[in-house]
């Protein structure tokens, strides 16, 4: 039995709050046991120079904890003059999961910013962030579907994003903070409503893990995450999502692999 009385494969509580922003195009406010993060997502006209022309539209993601968002002050990075590493890890990491299902054929011209922005961190910022910011997107696209700027919802299949971990030798689902500060092993796995993997971070912090050690954590996440995506589609429903498979985008492709094309993230 974990401390929060969770059994090692059982998610936090997970509340997802819609339309908490008025001016943003999309947004929620999504809840992991004591991690809050708020999501909005802005659509501004035009895309970045490398998508100029090219008929595509493309979506890019910030990441930002408020000041007091963990037991200590921690500064503003903008008060510092730098975003550091792990901001622009994190922030990469969520807009090449949110691209991961987003048609931007059918965008069109159009950019999508996502911000991310924890209010309280308890363990699993950056994967919150990406299951609340695919709500928030998704919101923003119906915003322009029915403004007729957009046929349909471009978006072709869900992602949902969870953690796991290896302490004491028992694999555990969703780590809080303390979890995930005492772990052997700890890892990131994003994956689509299909079942499919967009990422997997994972790292031994004190001994190497096995290979059926991998098996047992990536099988936690893999319920895991089906257990956010049923819940996405309860909120969302499967009818928003586009009626056909992504077209190929090789420029996105290579947007993710050269660090140079990114706006954000």
């Amino acid at each position: 039995m974990r401390a929060d009385g969770r059994g090692p494969d059982e998610l936090r509580p997970v509340r997802i709050t819609r339309h908490v922003n008025k001016h943003a195009e999309g947004s929620v406010l999504i809840e992991v046991g004591d991690t809050q993060v708020i999501c909005t997502v802005s659509v501004e006209n035009g895309v970045p120079p490398f998508r100029r022309e090219s008929g595509q539209g493309w979506l890019t993601a910030e990441y930002a904890m408020l000041p007091r968002a963990t037991g200590t002050r921690s500064p503003r990075e903008a008060a510092r003059g730098r975003i550091g590493g792990r901001t622009h890890e994190i922030q990469r990491l969520i807009g090449r999961s949110l691209r991961a299902v987003v048609d931007f054929q059918l965008l069109g011209d159009h950019t999508l910013w996502v911000d991310c922005d924890v209010i309280q961190a308890d363990g699993g910022t950056r994967t919150a962030s990406i299951t609340g910011g695919f709500i928030a997107v998704c919101d923003a696209l119906e915003h322009l579907r029915a403004k007729g700027i957009i046929a349909v919802v471009p978006v072709y299949d869900f992602v949902a994003a969870t953690s796991v971990g290896l302490l004491a030798g028992q694999p555990l689902l969703d780590l809080s903070y303390a979890e995930d500060s005492a772990c052997q092993v700890d890892m990131n796995v994003v994956m689509t409503g299909s079942g499919q993997f967009i990422e997997v971070q994972g790292t031994a912090e004190a001994h190497p893990f096995t290979r059926a050690e991998l098996d047992a954590l990536l099988g936690f996440a893999g319920r895991g995450v089906q257990q956010l995506i049923d819940l996405q589609r309860t909120l969302l429903g499967e009818d928003r999502l586009a009626p056909h498979p992504r077209r190929g985008d090789e420029e996105s492709g290579e947007a993710r692999r050269n660090p140079e094309h990114s706006v954000g993230a």
